[in-house]
């Protein structure tokens, strides 16, 4: 084997590990310009949600044709009224500032007899059973404001435990559950929630305006992460070329 053919792989070596530089810097810098677009998107939906909640309520019956249309409902003020029917409510597991506790799920029979399941808002674990807060069971109609929350698809992750009926226990948000298990037909029910406002319930339960907007927004972290990591390649292949080349970078 000749000098030439054993310089050739020596060559060769160099620009490959350009190539692969390149490719990595390009799949850096590409990280960090997709979490400035994903920045820009969440700062967007945030203030969305904003607007709405401080908008003014507006009927179901809006809502009712916005959700049937595909629109997006969610964090959207509502009014309804209707009369609670207090011994169908369901139990959402829930800690609300620390505490352990429950969401009540109510369905509020509307005048046309429809259903709509309102999130009255929280208790604590030991007053779960309807007999622990008697004064909050309201009997009379009711008008209720609150903010529009969609139906899930489906339960939100396989981590999430099983929904326990029996013990009317929802670990998720199952809203063709909770009416089939108080006998409700599905054709009766109104396809989404509604999260009551904070409205003072009589002896104070359940405490209404629990809706958390649980939305992080780390974007701009992630971006810095991605883009220093590219500027740290730059630096160490400069490094590294300078040290191969003799050189020293300049001071």
């Amino acid at each position: 084997m000749t000098d030439i053919d054993r310089a050739a792989p020596r060559r060769r070596l160099p620009v490959i590990t350009g190539i692969l530089v390149l490719i990595a810097l390009a799949i850096l810098i590409s990280l960090g310009t997709w979490q400035v677009q994903r920045l820009h998107w969440k700062e967007g939906l945030l203030a969305d949600i904003a607007a709405r909640q401080a908008a003014g309520p507006v009927p179901l019956a809006d809502i009712e044709a916005m959700a049937a249309s595909g629109g997006d409902i969610e964090y959207r003020k509502v009014t309804a009224t209707g009369r609670y029917i207090n011994n169908k409510e369901r139990h959402f597991f829930a800690t609300w500032r620390g505490q352990t506790g429950f969401y009540v799920y109510t369905p509020l029979e509307l005048a046309d007899g429809h259903f709509l399941f309102v999130n009255r808002g929280f208790v604590p674990y030991e007053n779960k059973e309807p007999e622990m807060r008697m004064q909050g069971q309201l009997t009379d109609q009711q008008t209720v404001t609150g903010l529009a929350r969609a139906k899930l698809p489906g339960k939100p992750s396989s981590l999430v435990p099983d929904n326990d009926v029996a013990k009317n226990i929802f670990y998720w948000k199952d809203l063709d559950v909770m009416a089939e298990s108080v006998g409700l037909e599905k054709g009766r029910v109104i396809p989404f929630f509604v999260d009551a406002d904070s409205t003072p319930n009589p002896a104070g339960l359940p405490i209404g305006g629990v809706t958390q907007v649980d939305l992080p927004n780390d974007h701009l972290q992630y971006a810095f992460t991605w883009y220093g990591l590219a500027a740290v390649l730059v630096v160490v292949v400069a490094i590294s070329w300078f040290r191969k080349s003799g050189k020293q970078p300049a001071q």
